[in-house]
């Protein structure tokens, strides 16, 4: 490996890792334990600006190779990602706190992503489109828009990142990263697997920092595209400044306020699995996780006792534990965001069911007591509410229970009503409701007898409303990073046009 050591990580800017300017750091801590992670040298608007120097340097050269080569590096990647599973998964889980299992799975979803964009290289690309005048062939063609900025959140530091990049690379497309802050060391393995391909130098540009390197790539004109995915707040915000600029796109995928419909024909053992599971995996820290659960009236005492029993017992643990549930939230911030929405439902017209809050000496794992560690929040509220905590998202293990009378109509409209629309769910054996749900509820990603976490990235990802504009992952993001090219070739030594128009030129008579 080519890289830094342990003790202070750099940015890979044109080949080469680079120290900051400034020279400004910062640390990272595991948030289980408390401990130091990793001194980051801390990127700003300097670094973004040789980095997206770099990448402009880089492109023409990168689009010119063939799709097949182009995707020879990623592949390599590929097989890295698959021989290093457990060690790039424990890197996960220390760094954002989530458990093993979970940070495992999430490099397993990267090398997906992976194989899905390197091997689609060697499928048909563009399309043959049939002309009205037979003596025309006319196709669709796909180049890359050129430098592609991708910045990417905390919670899948290794998933999203090849989300965003690995197709826009196969794609003809050069990059310039700015991960989250807080999980900077898994940005610095990926940075180095590139840096083992010997991929062209600029193509690959990583540039660790806050929000201020974030707001560089967007600032600069110089980025084609954006790819986003974090809170509806900086995505919107991003949407705003690239929006007027010619040229220029962005492609946002947000938060939620995300539900699970479980209805009067319900398989209640599906309908509390899927619940625990869409509600405290990961801690509540998916933009897909559910902050609300509408129960009907004829299931909801059962549903109710069943999930609030699980909400009081899930394990709470070291996330490098292979028994533990819920790890802790990723950094102090987000725990005093917890408690400020846990606070306005004690302080409302709200029943609380669990208050895991504050846990218990005896509840935390031995040699851990520093880390950010919470437990589920459950309470029950009417679904007319105006509380805010029932509308915002909190991103946390913070769930309303809603009991609902009526049919799968009531239900749905109960969902919908809310800014967000991303993911959801419904628990049914009725497959009337089930389609009726699948036709109607509004959001981007949408399961049935499941949880409403889980994708694949085969999929398309991302939400309607304020949780998206237009999905920075799957396949749809071909979309974002390339210009589409229609492309007609008269095969005739005549000239003739298309709706009858007349090609004969007319000219005055001397």
């Amino acid at each position: 490996m080519t890289g830094q050591s342990d003790s202070e990580l750099h940015h890979y800017v044109g080949g080469e890792w680079v120290p900051s300017d400034a020279g400004e750091t910062f640390e990272t801590v595991n948030p289980a334990t408390g401990d130091t992670v990793a001194t980051v040298h801390r990127g700003s608007a300097s670094e973004i600006d040789r980095a997206v120097t770099a990448a402009r340097e880089a492109a023409a050269d990168w689009r010119a190779l063939s799709y097949i080569d182009r995707a020879a590096f990623l592949w390599e990647i590929y097989h890295e990602l698959r021989e290093r599973t457990g060690e790039l998964g424990a890197m996960v889980s220390r760094e954002c706190g989530k458990e093993i299992s979970e940070g495992r799975a999430d490099v397993v979803e990267a090398a997906h992503m992976v194989e899905l964009a390197a091997g689609n290289a060697r499928h048909p690309h563009g399309d043959v489109v049939p002309s009205e005048v037979a003596s025309k062939d006319s196709y669709m063609r796909r180049r890359p828009r050129g430098v592609v900025g991708c910045i990417t959140p905390w919670n899948f530091p290794v998933a999203i990142p090849f989300w965003h990049m690995a197709t826009a690379l196969v794609e003809g497309n050069t990059v310039v990263w700015k991960p989250a802050e807080q999980t900077p060391y898994c940005a610095q393995i990926v940075a180095e697997m590139f840096d083992d391909t010997s991929i062209p130098d600029g193509v690959f540009n990583l540039v660790q920092g806050y929000g201020d390197a974030g707001n560089a790539v967007v600032e600069d004109d110089r980025v084609d595209t954006v790819l986003f995915t974090g809170s509806a707040q900086v995505g919107h915000s991003i949407d705003e400044a690239i929006g007027g600029r010619p040229g220029r796109n962005a492609c946002c995928e947000m938060g939620g306020k995300n539900a699970i419909v479980v209805t009067e024909h319900a398989d209640l053992d599906i309908a509390v699995h899927s619940a625990v599971m869409s509600s405290f995996k990961t801690t509540g820290q998916r933009c897909v996780s559910s902050e609300r659960l509408f129960v009907h009236t004829d299931v909801y005492d059962a549903f109710r006792e069943r999930f609030v029993d699980l909400a009081e017992r899930v394990t709470v643990g070291d996330p490098l534990e292979e028994e533990t549930f819920m790890g802790p939230l990723v950094d102090r911030e987000q725990v005093e965001k917890f408690g400020r929405f846990n606070d306005m439902v004690r302080n409302a017209e709200a029943t609380v069911l669990v208050d895991r809050e504050d846990l218990s000496a005896e509840e935390l794992p031995a040699g851990h007591e520093a880390g950010f560690w919470v437990g589920p929040f459950v309470y029950e509220v009417s679904p007319d509410t105006d509380l805010s905590a029932y509308h915002q998202e909190v991103f946390g293990p913070h769930v309303a229970l809603v009991e609902y009378e009526g049919d799968i109509e009531r239900a749905v409209a109960l969902q919908n009503d809310t800014d967000y629309g991303l993911a959801g769910a419904v628990v049914s054996e009725d497959y009337r409701q089930l389609h009726y749900y699948r036709d109607h509820a509004e959001v981007g990603l949408a399961y049935a007898n499941l949880p409403c976490i889980g994708a694949e990235v085969q999929l398309p990802f991302g939400g309607v409303k304020r949780s998206g504009s237009g999905p920075p992952h799957g396949r749809e993001v071909i979309d974002a990073v390339t210009e589409r090219t229609a492309w007609t070739l008269n095969n005739s030594k005549e000239i003739r046009m298309a709706q009858g128009l007349s090609a004969d030129i007319a000219t005055d008579e001397e």
